[in-house]
């Protein structure tokens, strides 16, 4: 059993989402439908080297990608987000704030889908999100889009009948490849952009993250 849901929405997700202008309740549920796919809501938060950390389970070579090739063009929402993580800690062990500062890691998990052009979910769409966590999320092809259905089932929603999953939908979802964590511990190298700056204007344009395609690394 991982966190309270209850708990977790009100005390992490929301609030997290609402600091950084984000909250709709399709992304508040995105949020939670990933936590329950990729930890059973913190059930687990390092499964090993091979796997990311906390409760979305982030791997160390997408958090430095974000840091390095998509906050860096956006220094303000970059100052909001250094804002969450912790003042001496994060520039030591910034990986270790995916496993020990719930607020961070959600702006970061957030910040994925974000960086991929997924921004405004305006209601729980249960397909939907479930394509986009296999699209841009997740890391391998160990899981499929029923696997999020039936953990958003069974973690979310779970005295509710949920929609079932179009299997033709399922059939049409893309893949992610390969964007699979490096063999680094959590002290290793730190993201390149790890301090706050001056807010500045936000430009519109968006980018899709690069992905890994190290053989070494897939799980």
């Amino acid at each position: 059993m991982g966190i309270c849901l209850d708990e977790l929405r009100l005390l992490v997700v929301r609030p997290t989402l609402k600091q950084l202008r984000a909250w709709s309740p399709g992304m508040e549920a995105l949020l939670l439908g990933t936590a329950a796919q990729e930890s059973e809501l913190g059930f687990h938060l390092k499964l090993g080297r091979r796997h990311g950390m906390g409760i979305f389970q982030i791997q160390p070579n997408t958090h430095r990608q974000i840091w390095d090739e998509y906050l860096i063009n956006f220094p303000a929402l970059a100052s909001k987000v250094r804002g969450l993580a912790s003042q001496r800690d994060f520039l030591q062990h910034p990986h270790a704030e995916l496993a020990t500062n719930l607020r961070y890691a959600t702006a970061i998990a957030w910040l994925i889908y974000r960086s991929a052009g997924v921004e405004n979910i305006e209601r729980e769409d249960l397909p939907r999100m479930a394509k986009l966590w296999k699209k841009y999320f997740h890391h391998g092809p160990s899981a499929s889009l029923r696997d999020f259905v039936d953990s958003y089932c069974r973690l979310i929603k779970p005295a509710e009948k949920c929609q079932p999953q179009n299997d033709t939908a399922a059939a049409s979802a893309t893949a992610v490849q390969g964007n699979n964590p490096e063999n680094n511990p959590i002290t290793g190298f730190a993201p390149r952009y790890t301090k706050a700056v001056p807010p500045a204007p936000e430009d519109p344009p968006r980018g899709h993250l690069r992905e890994s395609r190290n053989p070494q690394t897939a799980r």
